[in-house]
């Protein structure tokens, strides 16, 4: 209920004002999104890197209403690109396509992505497709499988939580498609969600196996402890060994984790997140566990 509620009011105008405008809140940004500009989130990244951490670069905003606006933003996806090129720091991209006009133009959806995955793969990077709101599902599925042909190692995000998860992935079974695979974080009906917690980790384990054995390159994002173990023991009864698959975490969350599982030897890869449009990103992450929750009051209150 209390995640709900968090969502729910993610979606409110005047309270993202209220919160935004609270001096105090930006204590709690800065633990969860890496800071406002693009040379913020490259400075964290190498800072992962040096601890043998990838990254995931995530320029924040979504829903963009009109075609200049999603030219703008594949303009800055195309600069983040660069800067990778520049500095060589290990990260993909990950890009949420309502940024790039999914919502009111496919075709140009589709070829904006298409010229920064060429641009990605050009330097050896890697894109990454956020899965959003569950309207967008079936368009973004579309997209992914028309560049897939061109471009086999775009990674496809899938959220365990949607009841109609494990009919998309056997349907792109023949296709062996490279999955990172979430929970997932939007209010969603529950005539298309799960939203029991026990409910979401069992069809997150189901799914977790199926892509040990249907999938390539699969990327496991998640802070469950068990959750990890599972994986763990599903690539060991796969014959696969621990760099044959990801864990991937989100900034500022489970640090000590991250670090321990990559000197441990496992592929870790954060998401971090930069840019001004953060209130969505940051509701989300309190809706997610209560944890994040009290460290947002403790700060709001704190002297």
């Amino acid at each position: 209920m209390l995640s709900r509620s968090l969502l729910w009011v993610s979606q409110k105008p005047r309270v993202q004002e209220l919160v935004t405008e609270t001096p105090l809140t930006r204590r709690v940004v800065d633990r969860f999104v890496a800071g406002d500009k693009l040379e913020d989130a490259i400075a964290a990244i190498k800072d992962l890197n040096s601890k043998g951490i990838g990254g995931i670069l995530d320029f924040l905003g979504e829903g963009v209403a009109d075609a200049e606006g999603a030219s703008a933003a594949a303009a800055d996806y195309l600069s983040a690109i660069r800067r990778i090129d520049e500095t060589k720091v290990d990260t993909t991209v990950s890009i949420k396509l309502t940024q790039l006009g999914l919502a009111f133009d496919k075709g140009s959806c589709i070829d904006h992505l298409r010229v920064l995955t060429a641009e990605a793969q050009a330097i050896g990077a890697v894109v990454e497709i956020d899965m959003e709101q569950s309207d967008y599902v079936s368009d973004t599925l579309d997209v992914y499988r028309v560049l897939h042909a061109d471009f086999p190692e775009l990674r496809l995000a899938m959220q365990a939580y949607l009841r109609r998860t494990p009919v998309d992935l056997q349907m792109m079974a023949a296709m062996r498609p490279k999955v990172r695979l979430v929970k997932g974080a939007y209010a969603e009906p529950e005539a298309v969600a799960f939203q029991k917690g026990v409910e979401i980790d069992a069809q997150y384990i189901w799914l977790t196996d199926w892509l040990f054995q249907q999938g390539r390159d699969p990327a496991l994002a998640t802070h469950d402890f068990k959750l990890i173990q599972h994986a763990k023991s599903a690539a060991a009864h796969a014959g696969l060994a621990k760099n044959s698959y990801e864990i991937q975490m989100l900034f500022g969350i489970r640090r000590e984790m991250q670090e321990k599982l990559a000197a441990g030897g496992h592929r870790v890869r954060t998401y971090v997140p930069y840019g001004s449009a953060w209130y969505p990103y940051l509701m989300r992450r309190l809706a997610e566990r209560p944890a994040n929750l009290g460290f947002f009051l403790r700060a709001i209150v704190r002297d």
